[in-house]
């Protein structure tokens, strides 16, 4: 009987009699098992620091060190930093936000942050990551120049920090509204002292997203001696200040061990309501309570999914990967409700929580998906959300960020979500407004659309990653098509069904892969299904390899283009095996290779569970379970890629349970190879999904038979219905595949349920 760790030394997650029955969560800590180090090396990008679940506020350190590795501020490798900043981006490819610098000093003022080429230049610090602590919800450090131990935590809206200080009479906080995070730029900055306790002011700036605005009001438990403005390195006169890049000092006179601390409330609409956030949600000074606060509210959140495993490592993998699905998308809006709009006015009293951070492109493969399983209200969240952009800019968003559309990446990703969140039977949006949004959105003439309603494809030398940009298309009309059939609208489904098509117009049949094309006979020359191009050839961080995969939407039409389950099994076989150099200008996005599969980049995602549409579920076991175990570590690497905004970690989340959203929109799940041995679900409605996985090991990675709420089941899919209504799945693994289980025609995954 193989050692088991479970948590909360063996307690029962749930107690449970008969499932459909009232259950209760045992009191269990789950956020022991968060180390978000995992990420923080290699490309992973993620964000360290302290913020709640979806929240407005990420407050961390920021690294000196600037470049495509620092997108989030923070570096493992790196041991500097310039400030505790209050909006970070976790796991993206491109830098931005680091809004409202704050940096405790002692000694002569300095307003500049230097450089490591010369260190007494600014105001940055050396640390230690022996000094540091990092778990949801807090953060603490200790900066080596001045002696100053920082604690940070947050609320939804507000980041609190605590300084304690050594005996100074020079002790200092820098408030820098110039800094930001890679590609941001301060434009206007304003500064301003309230009282003896108060600091307000704004940062509007432009980087990826163009034009953000940012408002804050800081409040300090201890009186404030001095204050004094900058513009750059320029001291002005007075207590306040407007410019592109202003910074205010705080000084005071402070004890050996004398604690600060500051609440600095963010808006996107005003320092009046940046107030009004800190006092909804940390009246007070109790430093502890909100870090229990934050706790508590990360536990709540892990509740919903209770495992058991092997080894305290997977647990660390789960709940790490976890913790990353729920940064983002997050919370834009104020206490009263308040948010600053696309359209750049201020909307009051809609009726749900605004969010922003979009990284669709990513997230609607299989982190949108997890959330329609487990964060109900936060879906309905979203779609409002998406909905108000698309009646703000007229479409759907695209990349959106602090009201903003960047139009970063290709396809119009947010149709998958919506159209997945209305098929599934959600009703807290208007279903006729999502409808019109999603038609709207894939009817304009921008972004080479007009080409897909003239011509069925987008030619290559009209545009860059014309074939990636078609095939995205494609995933999204088929989702228009399933959505436009539930409604009983037959001539928009005939139409976008057809469209939904279109990925066999850039299918070349005699090079044996996708392809650009120029016109209706001709294609892109010279071609290699090897190469990729980062930007400017016709795959978006990609190659034909990888891409002549890429239709979730039909596996059996692409599994007849490609000639039948047996050539498309060689191909897909051959996916993983082939060797070639994707050239020069491969992104550094695509990593973990597997031959040509890319794992550290989203468009791969489903293709290792293709296997189960063509009749060979055990090499689907094979390949995600390899992934499992070796592109997911509990190490500072281990993401082997950019994290994505919680993509790639969803993708690890669901997959160790078993089953993975291979159609975005067609409300089924398609069996892996589940490395936990038990979990429960918790569901909407007081419900719960059992799973239990017996015989589990590294070798036993093989299902060999399943029962579903005690009835033998063999096809290689199931529904989110099943998971929703509660009940149980045994799973039994094997070091063999299975003879019965998911074998023959009638078990293979489907595109559309008959």
């Amino acid at each position: 009987m193989k050692k088991q760790i479970c948590l909360a030394g063996m307690l029962a997650i749930f107690s449970l009699n008969t499932f459909g029955q009232n259950h209760k969560p045992a009191a269990v800590s789950l956020t022991k098992y968060v180390d978000p180090y995992i990420g923080t090396g290699f490309h992973g990008h993620v964000f360290v620091g302290a913020s709640v679940p979806f929240g407005a506020v990420q407050l961390g350190p920021t690294n000196m060190s600037e470049g495509w590795d620092w997108c989030s501020g923070y570096h493992i490798s790196d041991s500097t930093i310039i400030g505790f900043q209050h909006t970070h981006l976790s796991g993206t490819g491109i830098g931005d936000l680091g809004d409202i610098s704050f940096m405790p000093t002692t000694g002569a003022i300095k307003v500049i942050k230097g450089t490591l080429e010369d260190p007494q230049s600014g105001y940055f610090s050396l640390f230690s990551h022996k000094d540091e602590v990092v778990k949801p919800g807090y953060y603490k450090v200790k900066l080596k120049r001045y002696d100053i131990g920082v604690e940070l935590t947050a609320s939804t809206r507000v980041g609190m920090h605590k300084y304690t200080f050594p005996a100074s009479k020079n002790a200092h906080v820098v408030i820098d509204l110039k800094e930001g995070i890679g590609w941001d730029e301060s434009m206007e900055t304003y500064i301003k002292q309230v009282d003896k306790n108060t600091i307000e002011g704004y940062r509007f700036s432009k980087g990826w997203a163009d034009a953000q605005r940012i408002y804050f009001t800081a409040v300090f438990s201890k009186p404030i001696k001095a204050f004094a403005v900058y513009n750059d390195a320029e001291n002005k006169p007075g207590t306040q200040l407007k410019g592109k890049r202003v910074k205010g000092v705080l000084s005071f006179e402070t004890t050996k061990g004398e604690v600060v601390y500051a609440k600095v409330g963010i808006s996107p609409v005003s320092s009046a309501n940046a107030m009004l956030n800190i006092k909804a949600e940390i009246p007070g000074w109790d430093f502890n309570k909100v870090v229990k606060d934050a706790d508590k509210a990360w536990n709540t959140q892990f509740a919903k999914i209770t495992i058991k495993t092997d080894s305290l490592s997977q647990l660390k993998k789960f709940y790490t990967a976890f913790y990353h699905t729920m940064i983002a998308p997050s919370i834009f809006n104020d206490v009263n409700g308040d948010y600053w709009g696309t359209d750049k006015k201020v909307h009051k009293n809609v009726g749900f929580n605004n969010v922003t951070t979009f990284s669709l492109w990513d997230t609607y493969r299989s982190n949108n998906p997890l959330s329609t399983i487990i964060h109900p209200e936060h879906v309905n969240d979203m779609i409002n959300s998406m909905l108000t952009i698309y009646q703000q800019q007229g479409s759907l968003p695209v990349w959106h960020l602090m009201a903003n559309e960047t139009n970063c990446m290709v396809g119009y990703s947010a149709v998958p979500v919506v159209a997945d969140a209305l098929l599934k039977g959600y009703k807290g949006f208007d279903a006729n407004l999502a409808y019109e949004a999603m038609k709207t959105t894939a009817m304009q003439d921008a972004r080479g659309i007009k080409y897909v309603k003239k011509l069925g494809y987008i030619p290559a030398d009209s545009t860059a990653e014309s074939v990636s940009m078609g095939l995205e298309y494609a995933i999204d009309d088929w989702c228009i098509a399933q959505v436009a059939k539930k409604m009983g609208k037959q001539d928009d489904y005939a139409y976008f069904s057809k469209r939904g098509e279109n990925y066999k117009n850039y299918y070349d049949p005699k090079a044996g892969f996708m392809r650009g094309r120029l016109s209706e006979n001709q294609w892109r020359t010279p071609y290699s299904p090897f190469i990729s191009i980062h930007e400017h050839g016709d795959f978006t961080e990609g190659n034909g390899w990888e891409y002549t995969f890429l239709v979730p939407q039909d596996v059996e039409g692409l599994i007849n283009l490609l000639g039948g389950q047996d050539k498309f099994n060689t191909k897909l076989d051959s996916l993983f095996i082939a060797e070639g150099d994707m050239g020069k200008f491969k992104s550094p996005d695509v990593s973990g290779l597997i031959g040509q599969y890319a794992h550290g980049n989203e468009p791969g995602h489903p293709m290792t569970y293709l296997y189960d549409y063509s009749g060979k579920p055990w090499k689907t076991a094979e390949k995600v379970r390899f992934i499992l175990d070796n592109f997911y570590t509990d190490k500072t690497d281990g993401i082997i890629g950019n994290e994505d905004v919680g993509q790639m970690s969803a993708w690890y989340v669901l997959s160790a349970l078993g089953f993975y959203p291979v159609n975005p929109a067609n409300g089924l799940y398609v069996f892996g190879s589940p490395v936990i041995n038990e979990a429960t679900l918790k569901l909407k409605g007081n419900k719960a999904f059992h799973i239990v996985v017996k015989n589990n090991g590294p070798k036993n990675k093989y299902i060999n038979a399943m029962k579903l709420n005690g009835v033998n089941y063999t096809k290689t899919y199931f529904k989110h219905t099943d998971v929703m209504n509660g009940g149980e799945l045994v799973i039994t693994m094997g070091s063999k595949p299975g003879t019965v289980w998911g074998v023959g025609d009638a078990n293979k995954a489907v595109s559309v349920l008959k």
